[in-house]
């Protein structure tokens, strides 16, 4: 909270001392970002100045020495300002593993993967703490329909049926009816899939906007290009807002905890293509985009390395999936044979409680499955 001094436009040129005595993180409640702060508080000069007699006289209440919020208004004022906010949906309680963007731009609100059912009250939460709730979103946009991006898209919809969910036409008839993807899901997590991912309720097909990738989303006055990438899902697709140059890839570059300079693969079955996953890393590289944002988690500032690394690995990766196959004596033997072998790279790189952070985040086994199932369709094909 700042007092009415501090914005008192006839006191604004006081303000400086007390707004930079505050703690970064205090500003970041304020403002939803450190840059929202920043163009707030550039502009504010123009927009304090005196203009006559009287023009900073503060309001009644705080002349009685009540003290107000110093935007009682600033949800309204937050979502006119362009900003993109990470939300950390702390799937499973671990922090830093699966993130929503919250983008916000002349009072439209859009979500970039809302993340599973089973941290939706994570994701109300980060909301609130924003200033707004579900029924003041507009948009979600989904990556891919994976459980840990999309799965609480359809209870989001129950909450607010306005909710418009952009999707690739090959995930919608899947958001529209679950039951086939929640059949999958069940034969990979046996146990633990409500533990997991919670509800996945189905989502109207009134409310879909239907994306095959070159379409142009206008949000407020934000711009995102559509563009398909897939590789990792037949289904995915990545958002690109030219004018902030950040690309939003979903799982299409991997695992990267932000600040944390490893990325690793994630290749769940069944759509894994090495060869089209690599025209997606060309798709997001036309594009030079200046960060990378990660569903798992967060931003990567150098894409061009970023991508070269992790298209290294994942090459990698499927080459150690063929040799374990070719060697062990059946498949469980061959999972666990690149589990360790994945596992023992990984902690090369991170201490441990990172490398346990990367495994558990990317699930080693659910890889193996991925690119085993990969590496046999080509077998296949070939012959």
């Amino acid at each position: 909270m700042l007092a009415w001094a501090a914005i008192d436009r006839r006191h604004f040129r006081h303000s400086t001392p007390i707004v930079s005595s505050l703690h970064p993180q205090r500003l970041c409640a304020l403002f939803g970002t450190m840059q929202n702060s920043s163009r707030f508080f550039s502009s504010a000069s123009e927009l304090f100045t005196p203009k006559h007699p009287g023009w900073g006289i503060p309001p009644i209440w705080a002349r009685r020495g009540e003290e107000r919020p110093v935007l009682a208004n600033y949800a309204k004022l937050s979502a006119a300002m362009p900003s993109i906010t990470t939300l950390d949906n702390l799937w499973t309680g671990r922090p830093h593993t699966i993130a929503s963007a919250l983008l916000e731009s002349d009072g439209h609100r859009s979500i970039v993967d809302p993340g599973p059912g089973s941290t939706l009250e994570t994701f109300q939460q980060n909301l609130q703490a924003h200033g707004i709730g579900v029924g003041d979103l507009n948009a979600i946009l989904l990556t891919h329909i994976h459980l840990d991006h999309a799965g609480a898209t359809g209870a989001l919809v129950r909450e607010n049926p306005r909710l418009a969910v952009h999707v690739h036409k090959n995930g919608a008839p899947h958001v529209i009816d679950p039951s086939k993807l929640l059949a999958s899901a069940q034969r990979l997590w046996p146990n633990d899939l409500q533990q997991l991912f919670g509800e996945t309720l189905p989502v109207p097909a009134e409310n879909l906007r239907i994306l095959e990738g070159g379409e142009t989303l206008t949000l407020g006055s934000r711009k995102l290009e559509v563009v398909y990438t897939p590789g990792h899902a037949s289904h995915h697709v990545s958002y690109f807002d030219q004018a902030e140059g950040i690309a939003f890839v979903g799982d299409t570059a991997g695992v990267r905890i932000e600040g944390i300079p490893y990325a690793m693969p994630a290749t769940p079955p069944p759509d894994i293509n090495l060869e089209i996953w690599d025209n997606s890393f060309a798709a997001i590289l036309e594009r030079k985009p200046s960060r990378l944002f990660l569903t798992h988690y967060g931003y990567s500032d150098n894409p061009s390395e970023h991508i070269l690394l992790f298209r290294e690995r994942l090459h990698r990766w499927a080459a150690m999936a063929a040799e374990a196959l070719r060697n062990a004596a059946s498949d469980s033997v061959a999972t666990d044979s690149f589990m360790s072998a994945t596992f023992a790279e990984i902690s090369q790189h991170l201490p441990a409680g990172e490398a346990e952070h990367y495994a558990f985040s990317a699930g080693l086994n659910l890889s193996f499955l991925g690119l085993a199932r990969y590496l046999r369709k080509r077998a296949t094909a070939a012959s």
